[in-house]
């Protein structure tokens, strides 16, 4: 496992390695001991799945305290590109978002520590997406920002005419 370490404080892309051959491939993707050695403790308890076609775009969704939640994605088939926001009212950062492309091909993974907002934009039919949390989803403590809130600024590599929103991503407020 390779860790790089981007321009936002304690969020890290992670880089499996990936042993292949004319039979396929194999790689670890997530092993514990590794991850705690590279990155920091960290004790997921829930482990959540999406399909989603071309344009969608979810988010940007967050969980406010006591049930923030750290998140390691990927993505298993499919490509997506990835967005983080900056939601720390202490972080030199705050406000500022972050994006990356993940895909099945280049099998990067995002680790996104508590205190951001978190969406993706779907750049494949059939993408599957897949991530783990560190804290329980709890319903009552949902946050968001509207996707295309224009103090954040997101390009999400789709033509606005493709972009398909739930109802409720549709509504989520602006940004500060």
């Amino acid at each position: 496992m390779h860790i790089i370490q981007t321009e936002i404080e304690g969020v890290v892309i992670v880089e499996p390695t990936v042993f292949g051959d004319e039979r396929g491939y194999f790689f670890e993707s997530f092993s514990l001991r590794e991850f705690e050695e590279k990155v920091g403790k960290i004790g997921f308890v829930q482990d959540n799945e999406s399909l989603s076609g071309y344009g969608v775009v979810r988010g940007l969704h967050f969980q406010k305290p006591p049930y923030a939640q750290a998140k390691l994605v990927r993505v298993v088939k499919g490509k997506v590109l990835d967005v983080i926001v900056d939601i720390r009212k202490d972080s030199p950062t705050y406000g500022r978002h972050f994006s990356i492309e993940l895909s099945a091909e280049n099998k990067r993974q995002l680790f996104i520590p508590r205190g951001f907002a978190h969406g993706y934009a779907v750049l494949e039919d059939g993408t599957i997406f897949q991530y783990k949390c560190d804290n329980y989803y709890a319903p009552d403590y949902e946050g968001a920002i509207l996707w295309n809130d224009p103090q954040l600024d997101i390009d999400w590599h789709l033509a606005s005419e493709d972009i398909i929103l739930s109802e409720k991503d549709r509504r989520n407020p602006l940004f500060g």
